[in-house]
């Protein structure tokens, strides 16, 4: 049986094919638009003798090149090894080398730092500068992209990965300060974001999700990205955060659904004249990423009406292992229960199993957890 992600954007495109799967302010790509551009880089990463199971690193911030280089990776049958866009060059060489990364595209703003770590990097072998639509500009280490896109056919017949094969490779320092590539599969992503685009988000494809979390995160990845143009909605993006900007999006877009971390909802709540936007087109909230208080729960219920969903999860689960859903009594300052098909429990110290109301270390087990760890030390 194969699985490749790449495939639900492609059935999006059948089932939406002139609606706007992702926008940022005035710029609008199309679903068919987006999957002929996702094919585009496939053949862009083919010419370049990438082959199944090859590693293609992004450091892209939230515009629309983040999920059309993405899932090209991923037509391709390579694995996507997204980089933190906060990095410097010497993190990113160690991140490269690494994940044997052959192909690295970087965002423009990112050029610097990037360009640096590619030349050190002894694994890597294209490097592809991302600016923004129209700039053709040949930078002065690698290639542009907007080049070589346009010079790509359509045209590309999905490879046909299997689920277990990695999709993409994420690095975290949650267990150890030393980043450690997380191998997620196809069918790790595919199905985390399936149950959170049916059951906890109820995404439908007349929603409008604002992408304002990170995209090189799982979180974002996982719960926005591939929820929203699984689901056939559009995404509106914002390439950083900001409380204003946010705020606007929302109201000028009429988003439907946000899914964020505790401090930006904070952010909202104490921006000030904040009454003056209207977010009544607003029906879901998810956060994660760090407790939310229980203050800033029940200030957003009491202000716009809508009981912010909070979970549980990280980088090793693809990444949601709980949550509160929305048909159920919601706990607040709790994690929920854990979502389908995974199992949780919390460890003593010595390995047994602790009781109610025991303090422990939560272990999970289930779908979601991740093949392993690249190249292990």
């Amino acid at each position: 049986m194969s699985l490749n992600l790449a495939h639900f954007l492609d059935l999006s495109a059948q089932n939406f094919p002139n609606k706007t799967a992702l926008k940022l302010d005035e710029f609008r790509l199309s679903y068919v638009e987006l999957a002929a551009g996702a094919r585009r880089v496939a053949n862009l990463l083919k010419d370049r003798g990438i082959k199944p199971g090859d590693k293609v690193a992004l450091m892209i911030p939230n515009t629309p090149h983040f999920p059309l280089i993405y899932y090209g990776i991923l037509a391709a049958g390579a694995t996507v090894v997204p980089l933190n866009c906060m990095l410097k060059s010497l993190e990113i060489q160690y991140q490269l080398e690494d994940s044997d990364t052959e192909v690295f595209f970087a965002w423009k703003g990112f050029e610097e730092e990037a360009s640096k770590a590619f030349v050190q990097a002894e694994t890597c072998h294209h490097f592809i500068v991302v600016g923004p639509p129209g700039d053709v500009a040949e930078p002065k280490i690698g290639h542009n992209f907007m080049k070589l896109f346009m010079a790509a056919s359509p045209e590309f017949d999905l490879v046909q990965t299997q689920p277990e094969d990695t999709a993409v490779i994420l690095y975290t320092s949650g267990t150890t300060g030393t980043p450690k590539g997380a191998q997620l599969t196809h069918f790790n992503i595919f199905f985390n974001a399936f149950y959170a685009k049916d059951y906890i988000v109820k995404a439908r494809p007349d929603d409008v999700g604002l992408v304002v979390l990170p995209l090189f995160h799982s979180f974002g990845q996982t719960c926005v990205m591939n929820v929203g143009l699984m689901s056939g909605c559009t995404l509106t993006m914002l390439p950083v955060f900001d409380t204003v900007k946010t705020m606007e999006t929302i109201v000028r877009d009429r988003v439907t659904f946000i899914a964020a971390v505790p401090t930006m909802f904070f952010w909202m709540l104490n921006l000030e004249n904040s009454a003056q936007y209207d977010l009544s087109t607003l029906r879901m909230a998810v956060s994660g990423g760090s407790a939310l208080p229980v203050d800033v729960f029940d200030r957003f219920q009491q202000r716009y009406g809508i009981r912010i969903l909070e979970g549980y999860g990280l980088t090793e689960t693809s990444p949601v292992a709980s949550f509160n859903m929305p048909d159920k009594p919601c706990k607040p300052g709790s994690i929920g229960t854990p979502i389908w098909g995974c199992e949780m429990r919390v460890m003593r110290d010595d390995g047994t199993m602790a009781g109610v109301d025991e303090v422990g270390e939560i272990v999970i087990r289930g779908y979601n957890v991740m093949k392993g760890y690249y190249n292990p030390r």
